[in-house]
């Protein structure tokens, strides 16, 4: 079974946020690492459980996949990934009703 792929307007937002801050240095590297984050999400479809739980929420619905310095974390629900954030991994994550 496939399951469908979102992405949620602030994961969205995250991965365009992160392509500009790369594109500073360098245009090859962001459609590199972008490119790479699309591919990784898009395998979600026929592995979801492959990425780990978010240590932070604890939840087996919520995951994540290691990207690069990347997190992509997002949440399976019944037929349906939904992609809701994608942070730098040095970063907290922030409880602010995303998850």
């Amino acid at each position: 079974m496939a399951y469908e792929i979102r992405w949620s307007p602030e994961a969205l937002e995250d991965l365009e946020n992160i392509a500009d801050y790369i594109a500073r240095d360098s245009k090859y590297y962001t459609a590199v690492i972008v490119e790479k984050m699309l591919a990784a999400v898009e395998s979600l479809g026929e592995m979801p459980f492959r990425g780990r739980m978010v240590p932070e929420v604890g939840s087996t619905d919520v995951r994540e996949l290691l990207v690069h310095a990347y997190r992509l974390i997002y949440k399976i629900d019944d037929d349906t990934i939904l992609v809701l954030a994608v942070i730098h991994a040095q970063r907290l994550l922030e409880r602010n009703g995303r998850f």
